[in-house]
């Protein structure tokens, strides 16, 4: 065998058990006792590092990566599941760490589980039911999701926190840890707290990805429009979504901030209390 044969061949451990059926690619590495069902699908350069279980209808996406005692496609938490053949897939690139459970979806819901490609979920956590998780999204230890969660691209949910079923996360939105999240969070939105308040913008992540101050000023303003420090005493906000809509609808971030708002909602939208909407007025300048 050549050496970029071997380097690429399938290495399963003897104390692993691979159900006939089960599909491997190229460069996979199944290591100590490792327990795969007959319809998972591994694709090229996984490595399921020990004491892994993937199960039911489920397929591991190039060069992902999973530590001890996580499972990935297991049934569901949920009483109305009758044992259908519903789905779990995980992107590419993407790492579940130790004691991480990420459950298939169900029938009554998407019938999928799905995670993006280069996302991190940190030890401990609990990705459930028909949840949809972006790409390169990064979930910290002891997160725990209710069923028909969505969290967009690029948003961070902090160590410990709770985030209820059917709530959207949107792009880029930062939650605080031990936050209990029962709404909506805006695209690159900031919420903190026991039960979770609007606090800003997430400003770390926009300076980071190469925002220009400019456009950061401008998202500033249209938030502080949208959520005044007086809050609805001056107008409701239906007026105040459309005077955004009009004065800075043609800004694409402030117009994802729009898009998403406007979209159906089975949660509604976290608010900020008004002590933390003087901090947002400082913030982000």
């Amino acid at each position: 065998m050549h050496a970029a044969e071997e380097a690429r061949s399938t290495v399963v451990h003897p104390t692993a058990l691979v159900a006939p059926g089960a599909r491997l690619g190229q460069g996979v590495v199944i290591g100590p006792w490792c327990s795969v069902g007959p319809d998972v699908t591994i694709e090229d350069g996984v490595e399921l590092i020990s004491h892994v279980v993937v199960d039911g209808h489920t397929r591991l996406g190039a060069g992902s990566r999973y530590f001890p005692f996580c499972t990935v496609g297991m049934a569901p938490q949920d009483l109305k599941y009758k044992g259908e053949p519903t789905r779990c897939e995980i992107g590419a690139g993407t790492v579940v760490r130790e004691h991480v459970t990420i459950h298939r979806g169900t029938a009554t819901g998407s019938g999928l589980t799905k995670v993006g490609q280069n996302v991190l979920i940190m030890a401990n956590a609990h990705v459930a039911h028909d949840c949809v998780l972006g790409d390169r999204v990064i979930i910290v230890n002891n997160v725990v999701m209710g069923g028909h969660v969505t969290i967009e691209d690029d948003a961070r949910i902090m160590g410990s926190a709770a985030i209820h079923q059917f709530v959207r996360i949107g792009h880029a939105a930062l939650v605080g840890g031990v936050a209990g999240v029962e709404a909506d969070v805006i695209p690159y939105g900031s919420v903190l707290g026991n039960r979770a308040r609007l606090i800003g913008l997430h400003w770390i992540w926009l300076r980071r990805n190469g925002v220009q101050s400019d456009e950061i000023h401008r998202m500033r303003k249209a938030f502080l429009t949208l959520y005044p420090k007086n809050g609805c005493a001056e107008d409701p906000f239906s007026v105040r979504l459309e005077r955004v809509r009009t004065e800075f609808g043609d800004n694409p971030r402030v117009r994802e901030i729009l898009d998403f708002i406007d979209a159906p909602s089975r949660r509604g939208l976290v608010r900020p209390a008004r002590q933390d909407l003087e901090r947002a007025e400082t913030e982000g300048a």
